[in-house]
């Protein structure tokens, strides 16, 4: 017996996190120690700016002790480049709270369905979906579970936002792809 692939795939393109330390934090001396690897420019904006090459992320780093992590394709990404930039901050003897607070706050992932969407026939028979077409050219289609909303273009491409676990947007592109189908407006 044979299992079969499913028809659509996904891949996660952006994981943000937010961090706290819980305690100030001195971004002129990481501006100073850390120079090859920071921008900081407070008269522009009132963050830091830490990117990493490996994983390829650009953390904000705030003086009120939080930090915003973007650009990992994971959540162990996420992780690894939080580690990287405490490690290089601590190694430059910046003083940083262990155990800082790490919180995912939205993961994008963009998806195929591998078979055209009719959109109207679809914005009609399902619930909690906006379709201007004249506005935005793709079905917005908020689920409540997993809490995600997913943009979803005739062609079949589909984004998935919202979502705060990897698992959300397996599960949301699995639970779309069953409800289109069901409702006959998938060509494949």
């Amino acid at each position: 017996m044979s299992v079969s692939k499913p028809k659509y795939r996904y891949e996660i393109q952006n994981v943000v996190a937010s961090v706290s330390f819980g305690h100030p934090i001195n971004l002129q001396q990481i501006a100073t120690l850390m120079e090859e690897a920071v921008e900081y420019r407070p008269e522009q904006f009132p963050g830091l700016v830490f990117r990493l090459n490996k994983p390829k992320t650009a953390t904000l780093i705030f003086g009120s002790g939080k930090m915003v992590c973007t650009g990992a394709r994971s959540e162990k990404e996420v992780y690894k480049a939080i580690e990287n930039i405490i490690n290089k901050l601590k190694s430059k003897g910046i003083n940083l709270a262990p155990n800082p607070k790490i919180q995912i706050q939205n993961i994008v992932a963009s998806a195929q369905l591998n078979a055209e969407v009719n959109l109207e026939k679809a914005a009609l028979q399902l619930d909690n979906t906006m379709y201007e077409p004249e506005q935005f050219p793709g079905l917005i289609y908020r689920l409540d579970n997993p809490r995600v909303v997913l943009l979803i273009f005739s062609s079949g491409n589909m984004v998935c936002t919202g979502a705060k676990r990897e698992e959300d947007v397996k599960v949301a592109v699995e639970k779309v792809y069953k409800t289109l189908k069901e409702i006959g407006v998938l060509f494949e």
